[in-house]
């Protein structure tokens, strides 16, 4: 439930949005109590995460469309912005750096390969990763939601009596690091993306052992430790690393926007 929310709400985030309120559907073939209470559960935690209101939702039995056990869920939310405060990339500049902010695990994305590399592995569950966690905890732990922090960033002026000016956001999602950044980098320039400034966590580091993956398809696949990129000046990044910090999010620059060149925009090295 709360994957559920932090990927709607970390996807309104990125244009500068407030989420407001949630709604979601779950459906079934017959309604099993203790699953049901675990997923809205986990639904309300995220909101309250979010700092949104769940506000309703639809709940439906079908028992000819689903067999037993499995269930289907979804849902969306509202946020609200003024639109002098969006946040569009459209101040992203030459020079910006990009700071990407730590993910919790895969955040719900690439578990199509996820759970063909663990059938093929012989689903080693309890596997014990190098950070002490097993396999199953890191592949299920929570989505990361940067709601509070960013709004701080965006709306609260700091001690120096000034608010950072952040020029762009990406959530990254499905697409990863190749995808997801430079959607809101303007035509004209193009990302240099330091694959070193950064450790690839240990489940990250397991799946792309286990299942024999190129460089290219992990940053295309997963977010490999980076579930959230600010784009701003490099004057402005310590103060939104800090902001950060004290949320308990660890942060790091990653990379910096360049002037495109050659057929692809987006380098990592």
């Amino acid at each position: 439930g709360i994957d559920l929310v932090g990927m709607c709400v970390n996807d309104v985030l990125v244009q500068g949005a407030e989420p407001l309120f949630f709604l979601d559907y779950f459906a079934t073939g017959k309604l099993d109590v203790d699953t049901t209470v675990a997923v809205v559960g986990g639904i309300a935690k995220g909101c309250e995460l979010a700092g949104c209101a769940l506000i309703g939702g639809e709940t439906a039995e079908m028992p000819d469309m689903y067999p037993p056990g499995e269930y289907d869920l979804a849902g969306f939310n509202v946020g609200a912005v003024e639109k002098s405060g969006i946040v569009d990339g459209s101040q992203i500049r030459a020079g910006d750096v990009v700071l990407g902010v730590a993910s919790s695990g895969p955040h719900s994305n690439g578990f199509s390969l996820i759970r063909k590399i663990v059938e093929r592995a012989g689903s080693p569950f309890d596997l014990k990763l190098d950070d002490g966690q097993t396999l199953a905890d890191a592949l299920m732990m929570p989505t990361t939601i940067y709601v509070k922090p960013i709004l701080v960033l965006l709306r609260v002026p700091s001690p120096e009596s000034r608010v950072p000016t952040i020029h762009g956001m990406a959530h990254i999602t499905g697409g990863g690091l190749l995808e997801n950044i430079i959607r809101v980098v303007p035509d004209g320039l193009g990302l240099a993306i330091d694959s070193s400034s950064w450790k690839l966590p240990p489940v990250f580091d397991w799946l792309q052992r286990e299942g024999k993956l190129p460089r290219e398809e992990m940053w295309r696949t997963f977010n490999c430790g980076i579930g959230y990129c600010v784009i701003a000046s490099p004057d402005d990044i310590p103060m939104i690393a800090q902001t950060l910090a004290d949320f308990g999010l660890a942060s790091q620059t990653i990379g910096e926007v360049v002037q495109a060149s050659g057929e692809y925009r987006v380098h990592i090295a």
